[in-house]
């Protein structure tokens, strides 16, 4: 069989990109896991949250590097740009793609040393295997702990506002209040947000839905109050 000139090149220029041999070829970005670069730890815990809650890590299916995608809903382009600027401050001089697809985008960006930075990537769905933090993620995050919250909130929760009612001199009225709502399937997540909750003094309760335990709701009013002060609605 006859192999054509034009796939042996591209063999060849694959071989001499892994040993980094490639003409031109930039020089690697050094990574804070391996190289000791600096990192900028308050961009890297909302990060964190993001990744958590609505993201995946995937190699190249012929390079060496992997890629960080994070989904995004086309409803908040802020989350959409806060998201950009957190990849970017996190890893410096990394391009950042948002992809378009039905209904969300995915900010994406490929990067030799994203296993590092996140090393709860691994094979599977986030609730199928164990979410833990290494000790210097958990440094971090003990350092910034709004900024996780923010991401877990700004992927897998919301500022809603819920309704009840209440029987006021005989008359029962509809009563209004707004609620900071949480879900994620995996247990391990779940748990990291409500254990840093009780570290920044935010009441907080389960919520059984359907028979699920998936649902982490924030509805006192000071706790409200405190989320509003660090987080917000998404936007």
């Amino acid at each position: 069989m006859k192999i054509p000139l034009g796939t042996i090149s591209y063999w060849r220029h694959m071989d001499r990109s892994k040993r980094g041999e490639c003409p031109g070829k930039s020089p690697a970005r050094p990574c804070p896991r391996c190289d000791g670069r600096e990192l900028d730890e308050a961009a890297y815990s909302y990060l964190l949250g993001l990744y958590l809650g609505d993201g995946c890590i995937s190699p190249h299916r012929r390079g060496s590097g992997h890629y960080l995608r994070i989904a995004c809903a086309d409803a908040w382009p802020g989350l959409i740009e806060l998201c950009r600027v957190a990849i970017a401050a996190v890893r410096p001089g990394v391009s950042v793609a948002v992809v378009q697809r039905q209904g969300c985008v995915m900010v994406s960006s490929y990067d030799r040393h994203w296993p590092c930075l996140f090393p709860q990537h691994g094979p599977g769905r986030k609730h199928e295997r164990t979410i833990a933090l290494a000790d210097w993620q958990r440094e971090i995050v003990d350092a910034h702990p709004w900024e996780p919250i923010r991401g877990l909130v700004h992927s897998d929760g919301c500022r809603n506002m819920n309704w009840t009612t209440r029987v006021v001199q005989g008359e029962r009225k509809r009563y209004e209040y707004p609620r900071y709502w949480f879900t994620n399937v995996s247990d391990d997540i779940r748990q990291l947000y409500t254990d840093t909750l009780d570290r920044l003094g935010v009441e907080w309760k389960h919520c059984t839905r359907h028979g699920k335990p998936y649902n982490i709701s924030v509805a006192r009013r000071a706790s409200v109050a405190l989320m509003d002060a660090h987080i917000g609605p998404k936007h």
